[in-house]
């Protein structure tokens, strides 16, 4: 599964493709839904293969390299002009779910763009062929989950699996190695780059401040019918805790997190000389970017002791130079200063929500819809590992626990509301305030909606995976979720379906961020 960490594409001798068809993402394994649920309940209501396509790419690579080496992003233009040229000019509507929805971003403004790296489908094209995109799960601007993953092959439960059988993921049994193999692996998939919080510290937050701040944890869950307007879903509640701040991302020690700056003694890393190589004498073929710092580089990540999303980037950069090389020549992170610069031409800005303008297509619409009401990674404390010569020399610090009721640290994460996956923050903001009305981000003012759906584990073995679930993969059997879908896919509009649906505090926390619209 690996790709080519010098171009980004398949290695010598090896060629793996995605499935074609709606089978390509019905089920991950036997009895594992993922798209089945819906394309059932679509057959139901008079869909079938003619007019119901699966879109399937490789999410190994980098978006505009499918175009290159599948031509995926014309494949996906052909079969919608067809759809519409064979239903009487009946518009489509798409539905991408998780990174198919940043890749879906790419595709609007690929269409329009001018060949060679562009579609050459014209400014007018998404206004003629979409009806309506239904985004489920949408990592619109990032998620912290992958600077983890990059930085350590790390998640929660990877961190708490480590806590429970120390060294077991680290052990050199029979080359095994696990954690380095995925590291390895995934810091050749460009994709992953995608997936890297945007906006710096104006969207997540700085030292002292993030838009989520004063969020209390609490394991109370209170209902909340209210289909029009929102309020807090249950999982936790805006409070006068002592404050947690999400915008520090890493932090190295628990101390240091809840510290104010102007307390923070810090040395600049970006200055550090990196050599002495760690020994790699028993690396065998998982050798990384790590082994290439040196001690001093090592320790001097370390002794920058927090970061904030907009220093995580440099701190990638200073981890995995040549990985952040190749991905910066396909992603970007910013915010866009003046959407009219021809720069924002390149293809590199345009799954970059505040890089790119909505497509010109004042009678199409764009629905957010996610789950609500999980503890979602937002942040990270980490720590030395004990035996770096082989391993990653950071990881995850999973006996850092809140010393408080109400933060929602546990086992060196700190959590926020959202799907598991993709924070609330992520998947709604840009539906709640970048792009609501007419905006520079949404110049023709396509209308935008919320659809919130409240998790709430299945009430009992019968129920498998849950019907009311808001998990990021088992939201796609959310009975709520699939008659939205079925209302727009048979003709409704947003507003048939109630409008905005709103259980989080997402208004809120957006008209904290202060970004010129």
């Amino acid at each position: 599964m690996s790709l080519d960490n010098e171009t980004g594409l398949d290695p010598p001798g090896i060629r793996i493709r995605p499935v074609s068809g709606l089978v390509a993402a019905d089920y991950f394994a036997p009895g594992y839904f993922v798209w089945a649920v819906l394309i059932a309940n679509l057959a139901r209501i008079g869909y079938e293969e003619k007019n119901m396509y699966m879109a399937a790419y490789d999410w190994r690579i980098s978006f505009q390299n499918t175009e290159v080496r599948d031509q995926t992003l014309s494949t996906i233009k052909s079969n919608i002009e067809l759809m519409v040229a064979t239903s009487g000019g009946k518009k489509v509507v798409v539905i991408p779910h998780s990174m198919g929805v940043l890749y879906f971003l790419h595709f609007m403004k690929w269409v329009e763009a001018p060949a060679p790296m562009g579609g050459g489908g014209g400014s007018d094209w998404c206004a003629e062929h979409i009806k309506a995109v239904m985004n489920i799960g949408g990592p619109f601007l990032g998620v912290p989950k992958s600077v983890a993953g990059l930085l350590s092959a790390e998640a929660r439960d990877i961190a708490v699996a480590r806590g429970m059988a120390p060294g077991f993921l680290d052990m050199d049994v029979f080359g095994l190695q696990t954690l380095q193999h995925v590291m390895r692996m995934t810091r050749t998939w460009d994709s992953t780059m995608s997936m890297i919080p945007k906006g710096g510290d104006t969207i997540w937050g700085g030292l002292d401040w993030s838009p989520e701040e004063g969020y209390e944890c609490s394991p109370k869950k209170q209902k909340n019918n209210n289909s029009e307007a929102g309020g807090q879903n249950g999982f936790g509640n805006l409070g006068n805790a002592t404050q947690v701040h999400y915008g520090i991302m890493i932090s190295f020690g628990k101390g240091v997190a809840e510290l104010h700056s102007s307390k923070l003694e810090r040395v600049d890393f970006r200055g550090a000389m990196k050599g002495n190589h760690l020994a790699n004498t028993t690396c065998h073929d998982v050798w990384n970017e790590y082994h290439d710092m040196g001690v001093e580089g090592v320790k001097a990540v370390a002794d920058f002791k927090v970061y904030t999303a907009g220093s995580v980037l440099d701190l990638l950069h200073f981890v995995a130079p040549k990985m952040m090389k190749r991905g910066g020549a396909h992603f970007s992170y910013g915010i866009a200063d003046d959407l009219d610069d021809e720069k924002y031409e390149h293809y590199k800005y345009w799954s970059n929500p505040l890089e790119t303008k909505l497509p010109n297509a004042p009678d199409m619409e764009i629905l957010s819809m996610y789950g609500v009401g999980i503890p979602t990674e937002r942040a990270y404390v980490y720590e030395f590992s004990p035996t770096p010569e082989c391993f990653t020399p950071f990881r995850i610090d999973t006996s850092a626990e809140a010393g408080y009721e109400g933060t929602c640290l546990k086992g060196g994460v700190f959590s926020v509301d959202g799907d598991e996956t993709v924070p609330t923050l992520s998947a709604g903001f840009m539906s709640a305030k970048g792009w609501r009305g007419k905006t520079r981000f949404n110049p023709s003012g396509i209308r935008t909606y919320i659809r919130e759906y409240n998790h709430a584990p299945p009430a009992n073995l019968l129920e498998g995976r849950g019907t009311q679930s808001g998990a990021h993969v088992d939201i796609m059997g959310n009975f709520a979720l699939i008659e939205d879908i079925l209302r727009v896919a048979a003709g409704a509009t947003g507003q048939d379906l109630g409008g905005d649906r709103v259980y989080s505090d997402i208004f809120k926390w957006s008209e904290r961020i202060n970004l010129k619209l």
